[in-house]
């Protein structure tokens, strides 16, 4: 298996980029509206990408490679979004915080092309079992993609409260 590394590293390299045009304008109470079902804001979402960003995806990644034995660090993503209070903070300041954090997993990528990359390292974790360095790197990148279909349906769902109840069958149908 081979892992392309510069083009996804270019699309990750854009994505807080892109993130902002999706969300430019937007105010921080409209990024803080929860959908019906109780899922995570806009601002939840962005508070999420950065925390991954910092604490799951780039650590357990440079773990993986430089020691498969070594423990990865813990993580809640879910009880992290509660425990520090996500949707309390501001928006601009989350994607400032993804910003940065992106910035800095970018030059970690940046640094392993041309090298000799131990993809097939494999982190024997309790419950997914093994992990390999290359699964993380590819979930890495979908992450951000999955995340950016959520944000869309956030948008979506604000379009519909902000309509005021007018049918939007015009729109699917």
């Amino acid at each position: 298996m081979t892992i392309h590394l510069d083009p996804m590293i270019r699309r990750m390299a854009v994505f807080p980029s892109s993130v902002r045009a999706l969300l430019a304008g937007m105010d921080d109470d409209s990024a803080r509206r929860k959908p019906e079902s109780g899922a995570w804001s806009i601002l939840e979402i962005v508070s999420h990408l950065a925390i991954e960003e910092a604490e799951d995806f780039r650590p357990r990644l440079q773990s993986t490679l430089e020691d498969p034995e070594k423990e990865w660090p813990g993580i809640d993503p879910e009880g992290a979004i509660v425990e520090r209070k996500c949707n309390e903070g501001s928006l601009s300041d989350a994607l400032a915080t993804f910003d940065a954090e992106r910035a800095t997993s970018i030059q970690y990528l940046l640094s392993l092309i041309g090298e000799d990359v131990a993809w097939d390292n494999t982190y024997e974790h309790p419950s997914l079992k093994g992990v390999t360095a290359g699964e993380l790197m590819v979930s890495w990148a979908l992450h951000d993609t999955l995340h950016l279909a959520q944000l869309s349906k956030r948008l979506s769902e604000l379009v519909v409260l902000d309509g005021g109840g007018y049918p939007i069958g015009y729109a699917t149908g």
